[in-house]
């Protein structure tokens, strides 16, 4: 993904009911562009950080750039939103820290994922890679790591989310990494969701849950997504995750509807990202429209963030013109 800055939407009275933040991705410096800090209606910055930078040896922490932005955002009346990023999507880029890769105790601390066409895992490509999240050697790391932030930031941030829960490895086990399977995975993400919420009393912790490995609903319901959400309702966890675009079958017969069945009982959000804004609504045939993608979230998944991506021409020509004209009504 490109970089990118999260707009946060909080002001009722701005832009529908959602706060309205700016998805930075790792474009840190936009925290400082005119049209970002101008409009009144964007409450933030969503901002992400990666477990290699936040850790660069075992217990040795450097929060020093979320404490760099968190006192600019302050400083300009924004809000910092942290999106703790522990997955790559460029097989060339790793985000676990080192000495989780040399240390032989946990298992190379990371494994490659693929994109796989039409199941055939004989086209499998490799496509980015994730930490070993069901290694409990290498979540108790990740634990630490949270307890760290929490004992920072808990309160002085607007939030914290954890990276989307779709991960590919293939269906037949020959992809799989050493330990892993599905229903595995899925009790390491609510494992991890409760160290989150025990990191993060006070800010608001979501979990991004978009799909799970071992299912495609609704053919093929094993209950994993669902037993996510439901856990997260149970902890207190927010949720949401990646990609609006409205009525696409696939995020409708996964994470949105259970989005939406959240609304009330935790913090939801749902993320505007590359590639979104260029979306063919499959109700009028066109290119979706600012209006129509903030309320599908506000109407449809009823959200309490909306994190919208910088990406070029459609932040400066659309999204920022839109959200300043609501400002004047």
């Amino acid at each position: 993904m490109a970089p990118g800055i999260g707009l946060l939407f909080q002001d009722p009275s701005a832009c529908g009911r959602a706060p309205s933040l700016c998805f930075l991705n790792r474009a840190r410096e936009k925290i400082n562009d005119p049209r970002f800090l101008q409009t009144k209606a964007v409450e933030g910055a969503q901002i992400k950080y990666t477990w290699r930078e936040l850790e660069p040896g075992k217990d040795e922490y450097d929060f020093s750039a979320i404490r760099d932005d968190l006192n600019v955002l302050r400083s300009k009346g924004k809000k910092l939103f942290v999106q703790l990023q522990d997955a790559s999507f460029d097989p060339k880029v790793v985000l676990v820290p080192k000495y989780l890769i040399n240390d032989p105790a946990y298992h190379g601390g990371a494994e490659k994922q693929y994109v796989i066409e039409n199941d055939d895992e004989s086209t499998a490509v490799p496509a980015g890679w994730v930490a070993r999240r069901w290694d409990p050697a290498v979540q108790a790391r990740f634990q630490k790591l949270l307890l760290a932030l929490g004992r920072e930031f808990d309160g002085k941030i607007e939030g914290i989310n954890l990276p989307e829960t779709a991960i590919e490895f293939g269906e037949t086990g020959g992809l799989f990494p050493g330990g892993f399977t599905p229903a595995v995975y899925r009790d390491s993400v609510l494992t991890n969701m409760l160290g989150l919420k025990r990191a993060f009393t006070n800010s608001v912790a979501i979990q991004y849950a978009n799909f799970m490995p071992g299912e495609w609903l609704p053919e093929k319901n094993r209950g994993y997504l669902r037993t996510v959400y439901q856990s997260a309702w149970e902890f207190g966890v927010g949720v949401g995750g990646p990609d609006l675009l409205p009525y696409k079958p696939g995020q409708m017969a996964h994470a949105y509807p259970l989005i939406s069945q959240s609304a009330g009982k935790v913090a939801t959000g749902i993320a505007v990202q590359e590639g979104n804004y260029e979306y063919v609504n499959l109700k009028t045939g066109k290119r979706v429209t600012i209006p129509e993608l903030l309320k599908f979230a506000l109407d449809e998944l009823r959200v309490k963030y909306i994190f919208w991506c910088i990406q070029e021409p459609f932040y400066s020509q659309e999204l920022i013109p839109y959200l300043q004209s609501q400002e004047l009504e």
